[in-house]
């Protein structure tokens, strides 16, 4: 054999060396993104084929058939997504240690509870301005809910007490309390007060007594923990039976999407709206991204804001590329306790924590429910405003780690308000923009948490690193002292 032949080889062996891993990388990143990518086909391939169809003229019947398989999909969430929200809540509440951590474990989750109500806050009043809902997307208008104007605001908050406290357990998975006014028979426009109720979950009822039910459970020691893994063994099945209908979006959201674009009679319209509503969900994480979180910081810190912000680059970067906390978080603690030099004992009792931090999402789910009321010309009352902040506040501190949660979230907000649910199908076809964004936002309140409830637990702290170098001190001394005492024994036996 030629030296030549040899050199071919030699390179030809290279070549394919080097060859390898990239097909490799390829694949894994295929394979880490299939979810992200098999959604985008599904919603460009429903969006083709319902362009294509338009100009056929087809009848209801075959619309209704087109999006059968998303209706379907969409009952099944609504079926699944009650026992997983309860579950999730219950085993979050509960294994929070809030003895344990003291001041800081009750800092943390004030700032966390005080931060998602606030972007809940920003995203209804953006939403409210800018208005990107419009009756234009719908082919048909949706009835209003029928409460008579001579209800009032204090109706409205009443109401709210009353389902904050449900009566009974049962019936609040089936049904809300509210007041109306019936016209009194007889009478010249008289009304009379009723205290009734309409179907619907009484979500914001459900969510609170679990939260204090998993609450109480935390504290009773080892007895909680057959409590636990009860409702932990029910959230596994649950997540796997979540992600297995997850992985029929593509499908179904294709047929939701092809079936809306066929029928709706203004498609320009259609699209306005949406453009419209990413508008109005980036504007909102903008806002608190760049000058909220940031006068947070100066508040309690009194330091420059974009100091500190410009070292979290990387974790934010991550953020955004996978559209993931959970591939963010390995990042996040690089920087934070190797860069950044924070303090270890907060870090790692904070950032585990993080799904209860979600401000970002909070933002989302809140403009997303009330656009789709807007785009159904559904007028919101003071009551449902404030029914959606406290409700969406402590979902937000309860959603699970799966693709699209806040858009299943966002189908148990639909019933709240009574607004149709097939409309959150729309969502899915701008998700995995929005995710993104709104991930990144995510990682950036858990970095200025730990920022601001280090900065207000220095007594602690300081507390604790004495206690610890108090107990090595002693820990040496006794080893000392052990270690004199078997010489002297050595001494006295030789």
């Amino acid at each position: 054999m030629t030296e030549e032949k040899v050199d071919k080889m030699e390179a030809q062996h290279s070549e394919e060396h080097h060859k390898r891993p990239i097909k490799n990388k390829i694949v894994e990143k295929l394979k880490k993104n299939a979810f992200l990518i098999s959604t985008l086909t599904g919603v460009i391939l429903g969006a083709i084929l319902g362009f294509i169809l338009r100009p056929q003229n087809l009848t209801a019947d075959t619309v209704t058939l087109i999006s059968y398989p998303g209706e379907l999909f969409m009952r099944t969430l609504k079926l699944l997504v009650l026992p997983f929200v309860i579950t999730c809540i219950i085993i979050g509440t509960a294994s929070l240690n809030i003895q344990k951590n003291g001041k800081i474990a009750v800092r943390t989750l004030v700032y966390f509870f005080s931060t998602s109500m606030l972007n809940v806050v920003i995203g209804m009043i953006l939403v409210l301005l800018i208005h990107p809902g419009s009756s234009g997307l719908k082919p048909h208008e949706h009835k209003p809910k029928g409460l008579k104007p001579q209800v009032s605001i204090l109706d409205g908050f009443l109401d709210i007490g009353r389902n904050l406290l449900p009566d009974n357990l049962f019936l609040a998975t089936l049904e809300t309390t509210y007041t109306k006014y019936d016209l009194v028979p007889g009478t010249n426009g008289t009304y009379k007060k009723i205290i009734d109720t309409r179907a619907g979950t009484d979500m914001i009822g459900i969510v609170v007594f679990c939260m204090m039910f998993g609450s109480i459970l935390g504290t009773l020691g080892s007895k909680r923990q057959i409590v636990i893994d009860f409702f932990s063994v029910i959230y596994d099945v649950l997540m796997k039976l979540l992600l297995g209908v997850i992985w029929c979006t593509p499908v179904c959201v294709g047929s939701i999407i092809c079936g809306k674009i066929a029928s709706i009679p203004d498609i320009s319209s259609a699209l306005d709206r949406l453009a419209w509503f990413i508008l109005t969900v980036l504007v909102a994480l903008a806002l608190y991204h760049f000058i909220i979180i940031q006068l947070i910081y100066f508040f309690f810190l009194r330091k420059n804001p974009f100091k500190y912000y410009a070292q979290l680059g990387p974790s934010l970067l991550t953020a955004f590329a996978t559209s993931s906390k959970a591939a963010s978080l390995p990042i996040t603690f690089k920087v934070l306790e190797d860069e950044v030099k924070m303090n270890k004992r907060i870090t790692r009792f904070v950032l585990p924590l993080g799904n209860l931090n979600l401000n970002g999402t909070a933002a989302f789910m809140t403009i997303g429910v009330i656009f789709i009321a807007q785009m159904n010309n559904m007028p919101l009352g003071i009551g449902d405003y404030v029914n959606l902040l406290i409700t969406v506040t402590f979902l937000s501190m309860s959603m699970a780690t799966i693709p699209s949660a806040s858009l299943i979230i966002i189908v148990m907000l639909c019933n709240i308000i009574h607004a149709p649910v097939e409309d959150v199908s729309l969502l899915f076809a701008v998700d995995w923009l929005l995710d993104r964004a709104r991930t990144v936002n995510n990682i950036l309140g858990d970095c200025y948490t730990i920022a601001v409830v280090q900065k207000l637990s220095e007594k602690e702290l300081a507390a604790l690193e004495q206690e610890e170098s108090g107990k090595l001190m002693e820990s040496e001394h006794t080893n000392e002292t052990n270690s004199d005492g078997k010489q002297t024994q050595v001494s006295v036996n030789a």
